[in-house]
Parts: structure tokens; C-alpha cells; sequence
């Protein structure tokens, strides 16, 4: 993997600091697999943590494979360790429904947020979400919740919140999150010519109630699975 830091530099710039004082909410999206989405959020959230004075959470939102923890496992020199398991939901919300939903040994429904866990990246201000997937049982179904119930419990204990959000070809998860995020960010592969896609998804993203702060252009991946990327900053 490339050092990013210099385009997350001038991103974390771009993007301004938080106005109102609470936890920030950044969300990154893309029209299509493949546009490196997971990669920039994760570097993101890890550049933001020497920025801020209490935690960074890297939220994703394509359960249920989530793929963030394996991620940072295979980079661990580069991250740091995968600490302990914790909860990952402030108060037993959760930015998506299981359905039918299990019931404890009292009889009530499980909060959704039970099937979320986080982990703290060694000592760091870094913390990444995984979603239980074990704890699912045959015929249940998890879906994307439009509302802001969870990322406005993670505002009070983070400073900054960072979403990876699927490509929109496979969910309508960055659209319905996007009205609660401070802005999505999208991310594009700047060796395409067509930009419609990434223009359409902007347009929806307004049209849902969000904010379009730009776009980062995202170099063709180079071998071996890593990826080089453009600075660049649109509005």
C-alpha cells in the first residue's frame, strides 16, 4: 500500500473543520465496484485520528460482509494491532433492521446494535465497526434504516464518524445514509472518461437530503492488490 497521507492532507483540508462543535459525520461513496471507496475511507479515518481530540470511527455499512476489520488484520504493521471486541452501538441502535428480529430469554426483540462490534486499532484514537454476521440465523434479512438515530449516538462519542458506504450499483445504502451524514464524499476512478455515473449519484444524493462536498480521483490499481491515488478535490 502507497503512503496516502498527502491526499488525505489536503481532503481533511478541503472538507473544513466541524462548525457546530459536535461529532462530524463524513460518509464516502461511489457509483460502481472498484473505485477504491473502503481504501480512502480507511485511510481517512486513520489520518484523522492524529487530528482530533477524542475517537475516530470507521463505520461500514455493507453488512453483512464486512470487510474493513479483515483489512486492517492483513495490514496490521501498517495499522496497528485489532484490539478486543467491544459494543459498537452507544445505546442498542443500529444503522440497519434484522428481521424477523431474535428474542432473548425474557422474550423481548435483541437490539439491533447487538449485532454490531468494534474494535480499537492498538492504542490509537481508531476505532472500526464489524458486523456479526455469526450471530445471524437462517431466513433472517438486514437492512439498511433510514434514519439517524445511531450516527447521531456515535456524534456524542466521536469527533469524527467515517462511513464506507457500498457502491451504489449494488445498494441504496449511501443514498438513505446521506441525509444524515455532514457531507458524502465521492470517489471516482480517474481513468474513466464517463463521468454520467458519478454525476447521477451526486444528483441523488442532494435530491435525498445530503451534501456533495466533492469528489477524490482514484488512479487504475497498481499490482498486488494496492492502488495509487489523485489528490484532487472537486466541487
Amino acid at each position: 500500500m502507497v503512503d496516502l497521507a498527502s491526499e488525505m492532507a489536503q481532503l481533511w483540508a478541503s472538507l473544513g473543520p466541524s462548525i457546530s462543535g459536535r461529532g462530524r459525520v463524513i460518509a464516502f461513496a461511489a457509483a460502481t465496484p472498484g473505485e477504491g471507496v473502503s481504501t480512502i475511507a480507511r485511510e481517512f479515518a486513520s489520518f484523522a485520528t492524529e487530528r482530533v481530540r477524542r475517537n475516530v470511527w470507521l463505520v461500514e455499512l455493507g453488512v453483512p460482509n464486512s470487510q474493513q476489520v479483515k483489512a486492517i488484520v492483513e495490514e496490521r504493521e501498517r495499522y496497528g494491532p485489532l484490539g478486543r471486541e467491544a459494543a459498537a452501538s452507544p445505546d442498542g441502535s443500529a444503522f440497519f433492521t434484522v428481521q424477523p428480529a431474535m428474542r432473548g430469554a425474557d422474550g423481548r426483540p435483541w437490539p439491533p446494535g447487538r449485532y454490531l462490534a468494534a474494535h480499537r486499532i492498538a492504542q490509537r484514537r481508531l476505532w472500526v465497526t464489524r458486523f456479526r454476521r455469526e450471530l445471524l440465523r437462517q431466513g433472517q434479512t438486514v437492512r439498511i434504516s433510514a434514519t439517524g438515530e445511531y450516527w447521531n449516538a456515535l456524534r456524542r462519542h466521536a469527533d469524527l464518524v467515517v462511513i464506507d458506504a457500498p457502491a451504489i450499483s449494488d445498494s441504496q445504502a449511501a443514498i438513505m445514509t446521506a441525509p444524515f451524514a455532514d457531507a458524502t464524499v465521492l470517489v471516482v476512478a480517474a481513468d474513466k472518461s464517463d463521468l454520467r455515473q458519478a454525476a447521477l449519484l451526486r444528483d441523488m444524493i442532494v435530491a435525498a437530503g445530503g451534501t456533495c462536498a466533492g469528489v477524490v480521483f482514484n488512479r487504475a490499481p497498481a499490482q498486488n492488490g494496492s492502488s495509487k491515488f489523485l489528490g484532487a478535490i472537486s466541487p
